[in-house]
């Protein structure tokens, strides 16, 4: 299968505040403060509190193995001379690949009230929604440069000398 050089190409993955490092100091730290909290506690005669440390800190461990683990997702759009292909992986690595024709395809911002606004692709009465896990603003020019793209592909720019007038 031949495939055509992209004009287009996108790689979106989940905005993540804390990186990897940041991540295991902020639960030391979240492990240090506990666990003074549970001796405090011990030491006042209430030690069920420690049992209830523990499991706090078996939850923070396990949320923030499940937020690191979500940041391992991405969508990759790719706009060729027929096709815009989204490639979406999952945190477990499994890939899944989604084709629209481009001949009408639109790129269209849904303004959902109180929350990030929907970034949604239709074409021949098929609607998918791209770059859900990224923000308002990054969203926003992931909407235009789309759209620049998909103008530039449907009105080329012929630049033909022999058409050209000289003063």
């Amino acid at each position: 299968m031949q495939t055509s050089s992209p004009l287009f190409h996108a790689i979106i993955t989940p905005q993540r505040s804390l990186s990897l490092a940041g991540q295991r100091r902020l639960l030391i730290a979240i492990c240090l403060l506990c666990c003074l909290s549970a001796a405090t506690f011990i030491r006042l005669g209430a030690w069920p509190v420690g049992g209830f440390t523990g499991l706090e800190l078996l939850l923070a461990a396990i949320l923030f193995r499940l937020h690191a683990r979500a940041a391992r997702a991405s969508e990759v759009v790719i706009l060729t001379e027929n096709t815009l292909r989204i490639i979406r992986t999952a945190p477990d690595g499994q890939r899944r690949e989604t084709a629209l024709p481009n001949a009408w395809l639109s790129v269209r911002l849904r303004e959902r009230p109180g929350r990030v606004s929907a970034l949604l692709l239709s074409t021949h009465g098929r609607e998918e929604e791209i770059a859900a896990a990224i923000g308002e603003e990054p969203k926003r020019d992931l909407e235009q440069a789309l759209s620049a793209a998909l103008h530039r592909l449907r009105n080329p720019v012929f630049d033909n000398p022999q058409l050209q007038t000289f003063d």
